[in-house]
């Protein structure tokens, strides 16, 4: 078996790949990428304004058919595209804090790599007074125009998916559904006598990803496709996420967790703020709803689980929920990992207030 830092190597380096705009349809065959196309388009003289924020929000209008649909549950719709041999990444993203008010958020920027210092992000708040039109449709539906050029955007209606009730522990208080970028779907739990939360894997449909156990460990599971870890909980039939290849963080790719699609569109009035402030009470009158503080520059981190490198990162949670020595009321304590301390259960540490890194893919109102 190859091992997990080769694999999430392999996974950065295929999120490199531009996809083209049209959906597979279900039962069709795959689609054929080829190194023509790449080097073509990396190697074509550039054509675009692309220190102009209007003209790039009019090419990416332009390229995209009339409707689209927005898989993500934090409502970013994601691009990429090559540009002067350099590849840029961006999103447009109808924010449930202020799409009705006629507002969409755009970010573009030349994407992230290991090699290299970032750069610069170009970020815009759009509205009427910039010539863009933000219309609601039906819930959840809604057209952004500019110009002439107006294009549907279907956000994810996933107001009907709840956990099965054996999926819950006793403890345990359902935030709402995560669809994630890299098209993996996950129950978000926050549970009230741990103060702690956990992303559950939806497995009420058929996952996106081939499971692979450990060899050391058949309760720890990574995904081929994503790099993402899983413990097989020994108390309820689940699986919760407890890890995330480190290299897809640091670039930011599709594959960097779930932390950046909390379940915005279907979150139950004071649900999350209440978790939040059961955690850290200093919080309060800090943050709205959603856990963003005023001004909308940082939103509280909801990441429980660890960035590995290796094999031996992962079984330090089968070792911590083997152990005897653990009380078995603080048997999920073993599935938070703090980056600072360690596991939760081992050090005794209530997870620390973190706002969110990642300023280019999350580009908007918060970092």
């Amino acid at each position: 078996m190859a091992s997990w830092r080769s694999i999430g190597a392999a996974l950065v380096a295929a999120s490199a790949f531009v996809a083209t705009i049209a959906a597979a349809e279900p039962g069709s065959p795959p689609r054929l990428y080829t190194n023509q196309a790449f080097v073509e388009e990396s190697t074509a003289a550039p054509t675009l304004a692309i220190e102009d924020p209007m003209a790039v929000l009019a090419f990416v209008l332009g390229q995209l058919p009339d409707r689209v649909k927005v898989y993500p549950t934090e409502n970013y719709y994601y691009f990429s595209f090559i540009h002067n041999h350099v590849r840029y990444a961006g999103n447009i993203r109808l924010d449930a804090v202020d799409r009705d008010n006629g507002k969409v958020n755009f970010a573009y920027y030349p994407d992230l790599a290991e090699w290299k210092d970032e750069d610069p992000i170009t970020y815009r708040l759009l509205d009427a007074t910039h010539g863009v039109t933000v219309e609601k449709l039906e819930p959840l539906v809604y057209r952004v125009t500019y110009g002439r050029r107006g294009v549907v955007f279907e956000l994810n209606d996933l107001r009907d998916v709840k956990p099965p009730a054996a999926t819950l522990a006793a403890d345990e208080t359902y935030i709402g559904p995560v669809f994630d970028e890299s098209a993996m779907r996950f129950f978000l739990v926050f549970n009230r006598k741990l103060k702690i939360f956990h992303y559950v894997l939806d497995e009420t449909i058929a996952i996106a990803d081939q499971l692979v156990p450990l060899p050391d460990s058949d309760r720890i599971v990574v995904g081929k496709r994503t790099g993402f870890a899983y413990y097989r909980d020994h108390k309820i039939d689940r699986k919760i996420l407890i890890g995330v290849f480190e290299g897809n963080s640091r670039v930011n790719n599709y594959f960097d967790g779930p932390f950046d699609q909390l379940p915005d569109n279907f979150i139950e009035g004071e649900t999350l703020r209440d978790a939040i402030l059961a955690v850290d009470p200093k919080l309060a009158g800090k943050i709205d709803r959603f856990g963003i503080s005023p001004g909308g520059q940082d939103r509280y981190l909801i990441a429980p689980y660890r960035h590995y490198r290796s094999d031996d990162d992962l079984l330090a949670f089968h070792t911590c929920a083997t152990n005897k020595r653990i009380p078995a009321a603080r048997y999920y304590e073993c599935f938070v990992f703090d980056d600072d301390t360690g596991l939760l259960a081992d050090t005794r540490n209530p997870p620390k207030n973190k706002v969110r890194g990642h300023p280019k893919k999350t580009a908007g109102k918060r970092p």
